[in-house]
């Protein structure tokens, strides 16, 4: 697999690629309509993140895995989700973020996002950063709980259209 960093031209094929990894990967811990408000904001493209450098995609032929790190407050969501927060952290008093891991579903669980989230966890370290909290979907948990982070307990986060959704807030010291 070729990881690259994003460019802001690759926004509408990462779209597509979360929207597949959502539906595909989501439906065993997420209702369909979990998933469907899930898209209109809490899981989307922060262009943010492309334009920091900290936002990746892998290809084999096509795009099959994207995400990144952020040295910005937000803990989640796409450039529709209304509680973005921008301002830089201060790495040596704040975690980084990991954020917006999605795989294609048939290229799920071969340990790309795993190297993925290596890469991640070196460039946040080598920024300056001392530990890195993330958001973790419930069927990202077990990716990261394998990986050292330690979840602080499920948390349910109001969506559109009457929704909620759990999510799982949680941290690795780096």
């Amino acid at each position: 697999m070729n990881i690259r960093k994003a460019t802001i031209d690759d926004v509408s094929s990462i779209e597509a690629l979360i929207a597949t990894s959502a539906r595909g990967l989501g439906t065993g811990d997420y209702t369909s309509e979990q998933v469907e408000a899930a898209l209109l904001g809490a899981w989307g493209v922060d262009t943010d993140m492309i334009r920091d450098g900290t936002y990746f995609v892998g290809f084999m032929e096509d795009m099959i895995l994207c995400g990144g790190w952020s040295r910005r407050a937000t803990p989640f969501g796409g450039d529709a989700y209304a509680r973005r927060e921008s301002r830089l952290l201060d790495p040596a008093n704040e975690a980084a973020r990991i954020r917006a891991f999605f795989v294609h579903p048939l290229w799920a669980r071969k340990g790309l996002a795993s190297r993925l989230l290596t890469l991640c966890e070196g460039e946040a370290k080598a920024a300056g950063f001392k530990a890195v909290e993330l958001v973790a979907t419930l069927p990202g948990e077990r990716l990261y709980a394998r990986h050292g982070y330690v979840s602080s307990g499920r948390r349910a986060y109001d969506l559109p259209n009457n929704c909620s959704i759990d999510f799982v807030p949680m941290r690795k010291s780096l």
